[in-house]
């Protein structure tokens, strides 16, 4: 699970894509811009592929402002998703070690 307390790229968001994943479950978060607002796009996906590899049908994704607010919601999402999904991480896990 994400911690909210330690989870702060942000500054890091606003130069570059972050990408991390937990227990089989991958997610990038990047700056996107929107009817010229900029917010972060939160994409996650199983493993074992990377984003470019995997097919567009297994990724969701969601877009939340580009502020700490938005890093907020974004981590909460992800926590929520990845345990709504949690058999599907692991799932993701045991194909990628086999």
């Amino acid at each position: 699970m994400i911690d909210k307390e330690t989870f702060h790229p942000l500054n890091y968001i606003k130069k570059d894509e972050y990408s991390g994943s937990m227990d089989g479950m991958r997610y990038l978060l990047k700056k996107v811009k929107m009817n010229e607002e900029d917010k972060i796009r939160v994409t996650i996906w199983p493993e074992p592929l990377g984003i470019n590899k995997t097919p567009e049908g297994e990724k969701q994704w969601i877009d939340v402002p580009l502020s700490a607010e938005g890093v907020e919601q974004a981590a909460d999402w992800l926590n929520e998703q990845y345990e709504e999904q949690k058999e599907r991480w692991r799932e993701s896990l045991r194909k990628a070690w086999v």
